[in-house]
């Protein structure tokens, strides 16, 4: 069987970079387009495509980060002048941050758990796929991800949940390698 080298070596050492330390250039709404079309392709059984796409890019992020740091100062007034500088930047620590939302639902045939993991298999894809285009990326969700209260403000709607938010922009630095699990610990064999 012939081997995809370029494939194989990018699968080996493929690395998220945290998001704080990416800057501009941030993909064009042409490279966006091309790498949510390239994210799209997993499995999804059915054809359903129970997933799509927000894309926070420009001062919309700086308008939602803001927001969604006064709903985390209201819960918490306690909070750190630090973590308060976290909360304002949520959404602007990347040039594009796309939020991969599921809408898993009952199916006559499709097992929601599967529409899911569709979703969780689109993150994949667009962090790949950005890589693919020369960005870095780094998929996460955080509290807001969970927290129904902000999803108008979000644009998610009633019913959705965020399987995650892709940051996308360009490496300052490579963030070296971290550990990695024992694979021979986590594999059993059947059948042999």
């Amino acid at each position: 069987m012939p081997v995809n080298a370029a494939l194989k070596t990018y699968l080996e050492t493929r690395r998220s970079t945290p998001a704080f330390q990416m800057t501009e250039p941030g993909p064009s709404r042409e490279e966006i387009m091309e790498v949510l079309t390239i994210a799209s392709r997993v499995p999804d059984h059915g054809k359903l495509a129970p997933w799509r796409y927000i894309v926070y890019a420009g001062a919309e992020r700086e308008r939602i980060s803001a927001q969604l740091a006064e709903v985390a100062m209201a819960r918490n007034p306690a909070l750190s002048e630090e973590m308060v500088k976290v909360e304002k930047t949520r959404l602007t620590r990347a040039p594009v941050v796309v939020a991969v939302v599921s809408r898993a639902a009952p199916h006559a045939k499709i097992p929601e758990w599967e529409q899911v993991l569709s979703a969780g298999a689109v993150c994949l894809n667009l962090s790949m796929a950005a890589n693919a285009l020369g960005y870095a990326s780094n998929w996460l969700t955080e509290w807001f991800a969970f927290d129904e209260s902000v999803f108008e403000l979000l644009g998610v709607k009633p019913g959705e949940k965020i399987a995650g938010f892709i940051h996308i922009g360009t490496q300052q630095m490579h963030p070296g390698e971290r550990a990695r699990p024992d694979v021979p610990s986590l594999v059993t064999f059947s059948g042999e």
